[in-house]
């Protein structure tokens, strides 16, 4: 890689939605932009969330200059714990973004360490090689900002997460001017997010879900409950507003959810007061028409509120027939199946379900392709990178920057880990660097790989086998045994038979005895293929043998 030359590394957050996470890197100086989580995949059975790979960035965290994060959505979020348990840095952020921070950190003991500095839309932060302006841009959550990053290779322009709402529910419109003033300065590069790429026209208000809100409050007999986003302190917001309209009291279920509206409440973001707020017991003493409540679990996650409540297992609130349910969120891809299948449980339950394939009860955050043209139309780049989408939608966004007059050779649609290189009035792919999924599960980061999700998916599917037997330590003969114990595979009680063929399998295959890594291997080389055959499944073969 050349020296004199501004690099941009995306370690996440492009090809997929979640871990946003991206690197700009001049004369060995690193300025590091967002690091969130992404959720599991439908296949990464018992995993917990995903995270950026961090190796680049911990190879030289000594360099890092400072952590900027755009707002406080845990795709932006979500990994900062794992990165600041090993990069000291300063972190600037705007009051809310810091206080959905702090309570990450919190919850991991990190907060008491961390550089945390508070920033506003206007204030130009200077680290090392890179000076740093922040300017508002609307979203689904308040004090979202786009960054302006003056380099000594030009002006880069990062969108963060924008749409140009003009009936913003927090009154604070995308700052326009402050767009077309960077502009006018002359941008090397727009980084912009493409997440509704594929969507035409202008992305609609969140005005449009309280006026939804409203219709569905004023003809809900019974508690009104509305899943969304825990950082989504917007909606959340709205709940509360609608539900002071029709006299109704505003509880809040789900941990991270009752967290985050503390610290939103506290810095002025969350209009709540504390006796409007309903405790625990009184989710179900007050009449149901007096009720309402904001909960997690839009996502079907699990263990989250809502799908608890679904399921008759919530301490507090369980469904009832007379319950109106709000799934005021998009499924995220991959979690499309979870929510439908809450969706479903809620309606066993009696309950009536509002969902954004039914009404209007969710709008994203995000703009639409007329928004994306006007974005490009106010920076004016000279090279224009989308970021923040799977695949398709990059290569839209790609499409619409050439509509609007970006010669095609100056668009570069990339993936994660692949390293941009920008000069004075050239840009170019140049390398690759480590990138991937680190996957968090319980207290473990990153000792979870390809093979135990292998192993994981083969348990699932077809169980395991375990075969336990005593050998002679001198000669590997069979003194005792073989035991074979079996769970998820087959109902040992009505296969008796196939237990004595698989037993018998065993013994023909130890009978010369041998050392006991040759045993091992002998089991398993003998007894899956004989399962296979009488039963067309593979269940993991599990030797356990013992020496005597």
């Amino acid at each position: 890689m050349s020296q004199d030359c501004l690099r941009i590394i995306p370690l996440g957050g492009i090809g997929q939605i979640g871990k946003n996470m991206m690197v700009f890197e001049y004369d060995d100086q690193l300025l590091i932009v967002d690091c969130g989580l992404m959720f599991p995949e439908s296949d990464m059975l018992g995993i917990d969330i995903v995270i950026p790979d961090m190796e680049y960035v911990f190879e030289r965290k000594d360099k890092v200059q400072g952590i900027i994060v755009t707002h406080g959505h845990e795709d932006h979020i979500g990994g900062l714990p794992y990165l600041m348990q090993q990069v000291q840095a300063p972190l600037y952020a705007t009051r809310l973004t810091r206080g959905l921070i702090e309570v990450r950190l919190k919850e991991h003991h990190l907060l008491d360490g961390a550089e945390l500095h508070t920033v506003s839309p206007g204030d130009v932060v200077d680290l090392g090689a890179f000076s740093v302006e922040f300017f508002r841009v609307c979203h689904s959550i308040p004090d979202g900002v786009g960054l302006g990053i003056t380099t000594p290779m030009g002006l880069v322009v990062h969108s963060g997460d924008f749409k140009f709402d003009q009936t913003p529910v927090d009154g604070r419109l995308t700052d326009f001017a402050r767009l077309a003033e960077l502009g006018g300065r002359g941008v090397l590069a727009l980084f912009s997010d493409s997440t509704n790429a594929e969507t035409d026209g202008h992305t609609p208000s969140e005005q449009v879900v309280g006026e939804t809100f409203e219709q569905v409050f004023a003809r809900a007999p019974g508690r009104i409950i509305v899943a969304t986003f825990a950082s989504n302190i917007s909606r959340v917001q709205q709940v509360v507003d609608t539900a002071r309209k029709f006299d109704r009291r505003v509880g809040i279920v789900g941990r991270s959810m009752i967290n985050y509206a503390k610290a939103a409440s506290g810095l002025g973001y969350l209009d709540l007061a504390p006796d409007e707020l309903l405790a625990p017991h009184e989710m179900n003493s007050l009449p149901p028409d007096r009720v309402a409540i904001a909960c997690t679990g839009s996502q079907g996650e699990p263990t989250s509120a809502l799908v608890r409540m679904a399921l008759g297992e919530h301490r507090q609130v369980n469904i009832h027939p007379d319950d109106t349910v709000i799934v005021s969120a998009t499924p995220i891809p991959g979690n499309e199946e979870l929510v439908n299948r809450t969706i479903n449980n809620l309606f066993r339950a009696g309950a009536r379900v509002y969902h954004h394939e039914r009404m209007q009860v969710h709008v994203s955050g995000h703009g639409s392709r007329e928004e994306h043209k006007l974005m490009l139309n106010l920076v004016r780049p000279r090279f224009f990178v989308p970021i923040h989408g799977e695949y398709r939608h990059l290569v839209h966004h790609a499409r619409m920057a050439e509509q609007v007059g970006i010669p095609p050779e100056n668009i570069f649609v990339i993936e994660s880990g692949q390293v941009l290189e920008f000069g004075p009035d050239w840009a170019r792919i140049n390398g690759q660097v480590t990138e991937g999924h680190v996957m968090v599960d319980g207290l473990g980061v990153g000792d979870i790989g390809n093979v135990v999700l292998r192993d994981r998916h083969l348990l699932s599917r077809d169980g395991f086998v375990v075969v336990v037997v005593a050998v002679d330590a001198d000669t590997g003969k069979v003194i005792e045994g073989p035991y074979i114990i079996t769970r998820g595979f087959v109902y040992i009680r009505e296969s008796s038979d196939l237990i004595d063929d698989a037993t018998q399998c065993v013994l023909e295959a130890l009978e010369h005895g041998g050392a006991k890594a040759t045993l091992n291997a002998k089991i398993k080389d003998s007894l899956a293929p004989f399962l296979y055959e009488q039963t067309k499944r593979r269940p993991m073969v599990l030797p356990v043998v013992m020496e005597v």
